[in-house]
């Protein structure tokens, strides 16, 4: 791999999410020496990928450089690749590119969408974790519409424009109302020769409330919202096939739909070579003591959505959101210090911040530790927290400028299909195309 001998110990990060980034700046400049690895040389935004695929904000302006946050940064190293294995005997991980030593190995590999094995619905449907997802999932939505005008048959149009969303966590509402947004005000101008008002948006939820993490309050007024742009909720509905065109439930429900976004769950990135007992493989999550130390090893921590530490609180693990991995990881910065230095390490304790998601125009909830409220108040606590949640001056101006403008026009510049996609199995239409 290139990385040059050192004086100091080496301390491999795996992962540049939110977690190994906060990692990396509390070992800024410190007597350590840094790799940071990462299948993507870039950091991402996850929390506006939504926007990325409704073509709301195009993808430069929720992703930031890797090399451009730690250029500054002495002994420390990027290397773009994906980690094969952990060998836990000799202290060295296996890579794409080579293998590498290690005197402290920090696992923030991230989570990715849970299909709860069904391999058809994996598949047939969407998964939105990545900006490539994102922007396949843009593609996708507008290839069906242009399609949908060549289609003769009214039933394969409908199939082309009704949109099933399966899951209504933040992801699932906040794309919802994106959709529910563009049928409105944007869609019927794009495409005048289509009726657009036919156009479905569905949200399916195994549970009996929408965003089921947040407050009772907050879940009855995100529902009401999405209920007044014409979202179609349907509760305690468990999807259970998806067959490329039909979706099938545990009730008697069918969709029929083109395009199908699983939100409905995530699991952690495994990584081969840790003891299994140390891994939760229902949800593929990594067994950590209160120091995020992996159960079993000294100088093998996981920090993020890939750990799971089992506390009173949170007996199932912390969320699997951004500020849970932030907080882990600034704290694991100064114990990996002290631990080096032979010093007591602080204990992690998550401090609730709060939730919030986002409808549409002027709609949002926000969860505060003692407080609840929603509306326009809300929208604007959103935009705040997420503009100034970016990394990089410019990603924060790109993204304010956009808002901006989408607000005054009721537009959204980044409908194109700058790549097409096609989905790994593909969906047949009885009607003459042409």
């Amino acid at each position: 791999m290139n990385i040059p001998t050192s004086i100091y110990p080496r301390i491999v990060i795996i992962g540049g999410g939110f977690a190994g980034i906060a990692l990396s700046k509390k070992l800024r400049n410190k007597n350590v020496q840094v790799v940071l690895i990462d299948k993507h040389n870039y950091h991402t935004f996850q929390p506006l990928l939504y926007q990325v695929a409704t073509g709301g904000l195009e993808a430069g302006s929720i992703a930031y450089p890797i090399r451009k946050v730690i250029q500054e940064y002495k002994d420390f190293y990027f290397r773009l690749t994906s980690v094969k294995e952990i060998d836990t005997k000799h202290q060295k991980i296996i890579t794409e590119i080579g293998d590498l030593h290690y005197d402290y190995l920090v696992i923030a590999s991230g989570s990715k969408t849970n299909y709860f094995g069904n391999k058809e619905i994996e598949l047939n449907s969407m998964s939105m974790k990545t900006i490539p997802q994102s922007l396949n999932i843009r593609s996708l939505i507008l290839e069906n519409f242009e399609q949908a005008v060549l289609t003769k048959n009214q039933a394969d149009r409908n199939t082309l424009i009704n949109f099933v969303l399966v899951g209504a966590g933040p992801t699932g509402v906040e794309l919802a109302g994106a959709l529910a947004e563009m049928k409105k005000a944007i869609l019927q101008k794009d495409y005048p020769d289509l009726d657009i008002d036919k156009m479905q948006i569905n949200l399916i939820q195994s549970g009996d409330r929408i965003l089921n993490t947040m407050s009772e309050k907050s879940s009855a007024a995100a529902e009401k919202f999405l209920l007044n742009l014409g979202v179609k909720i349907w509760k305690n509905v468990r999807v259970t096939n998806y067959d490329g065109r039909t979706i099938t439930t545990n009730t008697d429900l069918t969709f029929d739909s083109a395009t199908v976004i699983w939100t409905a769950g995530v699991q952690g990135v495994k990584i081969i070579g840790l003891d299994p007992n140390s891994i939760v493989e229902k949800v593929v999550r990594i067994r950590v003591n209160k120091y995020n130390q992996v159960v079993g090893y000294d100088n093998i921590f996981a920090i993020g959505d890939i750990c799971l530490m089992e506390t009173e609180k949170y007996p199932q693990g912390h969320p699997m959101m951004a500020q849970p991995a932030m907080q882990q990881g600034k704290l694991l910065g100064e114990n990996l210090i002290k631990l080096i230095q032979k010093k007591t390490m602080t204990p992690f304790e998550y401090k609730d911040k709060g939730s919030m998601a986002t409808i549409g125009r002027n709609l949002a909830v926000v969860d505060l530790p003692h407080y609840h409220f929603s509306g326009i108040f809300a929208w604007f606590v959103w935009m705040f927290v997420h503009l100034f949640s970016l990394i990089g001056f410019k990603n924060k101006a790109v993204v304010f400028l956009n808002w901006v403008y989408n607000y005054i026009k009721f537009d959204r510049e980044g409908r194109l299909i700058i790549r097409p996609f096609k989905k790994k199995s593909f969906t047949t239409f009885t009607s003459d195309e042409v």
